[in-house]
């Protein structure tokens, strides 16, 4: 694909059914406890996302240096998987991946009884990881207003340790409904857990063996609600969301009730159709960050002022997204300032251009997420490629829905 595509919609009217990319977020905690139990499990719909593909390759591969490139649960998980299997691995990843910081994860598995040592700067990959004495603590205090990555990935390895795992929880959770999805998905293999208040107790146990269907990616479907919104007309399925779902982006539903669009579950996933949307919100997007983006980039393109909370894991993403999307919303006549610690405000202002261009930072979300803008003028997405991380069919799928998509020189 070109440096930069450009979009426009000639109607503004969508209808049509569009089949999600699987989540990529239960695809990969389902392949590290399927490889965890040691046994053959049947995982059905795992998700075409480059993440998720890379870590079934990763998982078979015999190589001593594992590149986990641009994938965060990748690199997050493998650390705790290499780790308390004592394999000798060496772990790396992009340019990008080298800044993110894996400190808090870790100097847990150190505590735990693993040997690992950094390559470069401490704190962060390259990563050796040097085996596993299985003799150290069974109880940790871990901070859990960073990233529940890190929280999950410990989780994940806790049945293996000869004493279990007791992890008391210090701060604000963020992202509180990662850690209950990998719990759920610990249970459906097998491995019973107890999370009350901040303490979440695993004891020593096997995981069993488990078929496990996974569910279309809510994450995936947010860039829809958000074309929903934008349009004038809009009847749009997408198939494979379920009501009852371990994704905490199905928060979805009910930020975009306010935002103008309703939802409908059927058989078939959801359906979903154009309403009235407020003026202003306030909302906390701690459980829920990767939708930040989408609800920034549609509140300018609709003229909606809205408040953030809970964005603070945004800053270690694929790139620092609270700066790019700071950066982008201005060629919208916008501004998104923090308006004190920890509190954001978009101000929406008036489209004035005839057409808008948008950077994407090497982060998949920012080019979905500012993508529907389309239906408002032409919109040139540069380096459209990035969309391979999650959501490889995204621009053939909007034009199923009457897109014009043309690759500039």
């Amino acid at each position: 694909m070109s440096q930069s595509i450009t979009l426009k919609h000639p109607t503004g009217i969508l209808e049509g059914k569009i089949k999600l990319p699987a989540s990529k977020s239960e695809a990969n905690r389902a392949l590290i406890i399927a490889a965890l139990s040691g046994k053959e499990s049947e995982l059905h719909n795992l998700s075409e996302a480059n993440d998720t593909q890379l870590l079934q390759r990763l998982l078979k591969s015999d190589a001593e240096t594992i590149d986990a490139e641009d994938a965060g649960t990748v690199m997050r998980f493998l650390t705790a998987y290499y780790a308390v299997t004592g394999q000798q691995k060496v772990l790396t990843g992009t340019a990008r991946m080298c800044q993110r910081p894996i400190k808090v994860l870790v100097e847990a598995l150190q505590e735990l009884g693993a040997n690992i040592e950094y390559l470069g700067e401490e704190g962060y990959p390259p990563l050796r990881m040097k085996g596993f004495s299985g003799n150290g603590k069974n109880r940790l205090k871990v901070r859990s207003d960073i990233s529940s990555q890190y929280i999950s990935a410990l989780l994940m390895v806790a049945p293996l340790l000869p004493e279990g795992l007791t992890l008391e929880l210090e701060g604000k959770i963020g992202s509180r409904p990662y850690i209950e999805m990998t719990l759920s998905l610990m249970e459906h293999f097998g491995v019973s857990a107890n999370f009350e208040g901040n303490t979440i107790t695993v004891a020593h146990q096997q995981y069993k063996a488990a078929s496990f269907h996974v569910e279309s990616d809510w994450s995936a479907s947010s860039y829809w609600y958000s074309l929903v919104a934008l349009a004038k007309e809009a009847d749009i399925t997408l198939l494979g969301l379920r009501e009852k779902s371990f994704q905490g982006d199905s928060a979805i539903v009910n930020i975009m009730y306010r935002l103008g669009v309703h939802t409908s579950f059927t058989e078939e996933g959801v359906k979903l159709t154009k309403k009235e949307h407020e003026k202003y919100l306030a909302l906390d997007f701690a459980d829920c960050p990767d939708l930040a983006q989408t609800i920034v980039a549609l509140c300018a393109g609709l003229g909606i002022t809205v408040e953030m909370t809970g964005l603070e894991s945004l800053r270690i993403k694929e790139t620092d997204r609270i700066q790019a999307l700071q950066i982008e919303v201005l060629g919208m006549n916008s501004s998104l300032q923090e308006i004190s610690p920890g509190v954001f405000r978009l101000e929406p202002g008036i489209l004035t251009k005839e057409e808008l261009s948008f950077r994407t930072y090497q982060d998949h979300r920012m080019a979905m997420a500012f993508a529907p803008l389309a239906l408002l003028a032409p919109v040139e997405i540069q380096e459209p490629s990035v969309v391979r991380k999650s959501y490889p069919r995204y621009w053939e799928d909007l034009e199923k829905v009457g897109f014009e998509i043309k690759e500039n020189e």
